[in-house]
């Protein structure tokens, strides 16, 4: 049994138990009784939060370990303070057959036998080229949680149709990239004023919203649902907005770096900004804050995507799209609680319930019964992104070298503690 002492949950003090996997309880600081040989940790001065779930990351293993591998991926999340994570299928092979998925579970499994839990997404369709679907019977029966066509939209919208049928039918949400394939060819950044500024080829908004829009008119026809990854721009947040309130079952992500960064961080041609779909207006930013706040967006995710520093260190044209988050997320997004724009109880829905609720999977509501899957974060630690203090092996951040405050200090999943 763990008893949790002193600690700061949602501006009070709080003692918390654990017995085995479960939460026990969660009391008034010096009200929790506990058994005498309870192991007990001291948590003052530091911020209790559950476990938190990434749905979308990139762990790069099988196939290009060298930008990440499945046991430094988990232990960057760890790290995070990810209990869970749900790594996209665009590996080398492609998870589109249960062999793949098996080898992923099996990697964590062996590397992190206590925690971070890996929950593999099915590949929608055959290699992820969008011409036919993938087995899907065969990747949820080896333990894929969703299906998505990560950064290859799913262009035929037949295809589509029958590809999110038949994955409710196995109880499965189909996560989809929103990138009108025409309006989105050969882009480097946003289109606006920076692109205009820099003299490169940019992605107007209209190729994000037009999608979703897609999307969520089929997911209406349907009566299914649709989860919209990485939502980057204003015009978007209309079109989800509209849909929620015709009842359409549509979910939707964000990512901190959308929160925290718009088009102006690519000047100078700052490959580290370089992301899919890019950084918008500061108006788009804006508006994503609010709509995290407000619910239209009902997640965060990370989109971690790592690579080798050679992959980033060229030009704007030439240099991939991505950045690195497990790491970052919670110091970027704790920086909103100190600006007041969210706040503790945001971040347990936005980073936990919900994307427990939407795919399926535990969360801890620190109600008894629930799930230990807790940490303990220290939100006035100084520390500074670079080789030496990231755990992935990406360091292709934007916030490289800069100083950025909040690091977790201990980390139980499952009632274990993993660090």
């Amino acid at each position: 049994m763990l008893r949790i002492t002193n600690a700061h949950h949602q501006s009070s003090p709080v003692d918390l138990l654990a017995d085995g996997d479960k939460i026990q309880t969660m009391t008034p600081a010096g009200h929790c009784p506990a058994p005498a040989d309870a192991e007990v940790f001291d948590a003052a001065g530091l911020v209790l939060l559950p476990g938190f779930i990434d749905a979308h990351v990139h762990l790069r293993e099988p196939g290009f370990e060298y930008k990440e591998d499945i046991s430094s991926g988990l232990t960057a999340a760890a790290h995070g303070g990810f209990c869970a994570v749900m790594c996209m299928a665009n590996t080398k092979p492609v998870n589109d057959t249960a062999a793949v998925t098996r080898f992923m579970l099996d990697r964590a499994a062996r590397s992190h036998p206590f925690g971070p839990r890996l929950h593999p997404i099915a590949a929608a369709t055959v290699g992820l080229k969008g011409k036919e679907m993938a087995p899907l019977d065969e990747l949820k029966a080896a333990g894929c949680v969703a299906l998505s066509n990560d950064g290859q939209p799913v262009s035929n919208t037949e295809l589509l149709r029958r590809t999110m049928e038949y994955a409710a039918d196995l109880g499965m949400i189909f996560i989809d990239h929103c990138e009108d394939p025409q309006l989105a060819r050969g882009w480097l950044m946003n289109e606006g004023a920076v692109s205009g500024l820099l003299g490169v080829k940019g992605q107007p908004d209209v190729g994000e919203a037009v999608q979703v829009a897609r999307d969520i008119m089929l997911a209406e026809y349907l009566h299914l649902p649709v989860h919209i990854a990485h939502v980057s721009a204003k015009l978007t947040l209309d079109v989800i907005d509209w849909g929620k309130s015709r009842g359409v079952r549509v979910s939707a992500e964000t990512c901190p770096h959308y929160l925290m960064l718009d088009e102006n961080a690519l000047a100078g041609y700052n490959t580290l900004a370089k992301v899919s779909p890019p950084l918008r207006s500061p108006k788009d930013r804006d508006a994503l804050r609010r709509a995290v706040k407000d619910g239209i967006i009902d997640i965060l995710t990370t989109d971690h995507a790592p690579h080798a520093v050679e992959e980033k260190d060229d030009t704007l044209d030439e240099a991939l799209v991505g950045i690195t988050g497990l790491d970052t997320a919670l110091s970027l997004t704790w920086e909103l609680v100190r600006e007041n724009i969210l706040d503790e109880a945001d971040l347990a829905r936005i980073w936990c319930r919900r994307p427990g609720e939407i795919f399926g999977l535990p969360w801890n509501g620190f109600a008894p019964g629930d799930p230990a899957d807790f940490f303990l974060f220290d939100p006035e630690e100084v520390w500074i992104p670079g080789p030496d203090t990231l755990f992935s092996k990406g360091h292709n951040t934007p916030f490289l070298g800069q100083s950025l405050r909040g690091r977790v200090k201990a980390h139980w999943t499952g009632g274990r503690r993993v660090f």
